[in-house]
């Protein structure tokens, strides 16, 4: 091999080595309220991030369940620690994922071609569908939060669920998916993850909640659920408006941690 066939090579290995060092941070900039500056941002470190994504809402979910537990140990009633610690998730991510929720609620719930969805989950105020569906989601997470015991371990069982809430991002941005509009987000990392990330993640998720995170007992049935909600919607995403986008990410963030956490709150925890 050449000296000149040498350096190239090792110049592609430095910065393949450059963006899975960057993915860390622009996932948690992409996902948080955290202003990590990563620069350029293109579309090989985007997909990086979404590579990453599981372990920073991993993160996210210890500081909500850190808040819960923290006040439930105060004293705090559990319905209103469930609230602070919701609270909690939200201000750590801005919000941005509920809004996803609403945005592809309004979109799937209106009528007309796919233009018309699109406008409408572009457009600022939030419809009824994305209402109601904010509410009942919220509702749900709360509920769920309020079951948990009041013990330090529930700090892990809520940041396994953040990550299982994340999981599923890499099959939405799967190739072979492609954008549902030539910008923002979605264009960023649409058709650019291989088909095994997500079932990775989802296998690595429900071996370390079956044997590692306390209190849940049925970690494969809650990964499964929620990786089904994810395979569903991105299906009728995709067959709605040509592709998906960013509000979808935000979307499946939302609904598969709520599935993590309603299997975390409910008889598929240990007593």
């Amino acid at each position: 091999m050449s000296s000149g066939s040498s350096a190239a090579g090792s110049g592609r290995r430095r910065r393949a080595i450059g963006i899975g060092l960057r993915g860390p941070a622009l996932a948690t900039s992409m996902l948080t309220v955290l202003p990590l500056p990563v620069q350029p941002v293109d579309r090989a470190r985007a997909a990086s991030a979404v590579r990453w994504a599981p372990v920073i809402g991993a993160a996210v979910g210890a500081s909500g369940g850190a808040v819960l537990v923290a006040a439930r140990l105060l004293g705090v009633p559990a319905a209103v620690a469930a609230a602070l610690a919701v609270g909690t998730l939200l201000l750590t991510t801005r919000g941005m994922h509920l809004d996803g929720l609403a945005d592809t609620a309004d979109g799937l719930g209106c009528y007309g071609p796919p233009e018309r969805a699109l406008t409408v989950m572009r457009s600022g105020p939030i419809g009824p569908f994305g209402v109601a569906t904010i509410v009942v989601v919220l509702a749900v997470q709360m509920s769920a939060l309020a079951a948990l015991p009041v013990h330090w371990s529930s700090i892990g069982v809520v940041a396994w669920a953040g990550a299982v809430g994340r999981s599923g991002l890499g099959w939405c941005c799967r190739r072979g998916v492609p954008a549902a509009r030539p910008d923002g987000m979605g264009a960023l990392v649409a058709d650019a993850q291989p088909a095994w990330t997500a079932p990775a993640w989802w296998t690595a998720l429900a071996v370390v909640g079956a044997v590692t995170v306390p209190g849940v007992t049925c970690a494969p049935i809650a990964v499964l659920g929620a990786a089904a909600v994810v395979v569903v919607l991105s299906g009728h995403v995709r067959r709605r408006l040509g592709g998906m986008n960013g509000d979808v990410l935000g979307a499946v963030t939302e609904l598969g941690t709520t599935v993590a956490l309603v299997a975390a709150g409910s008889g598929l925890t240990a007593t």
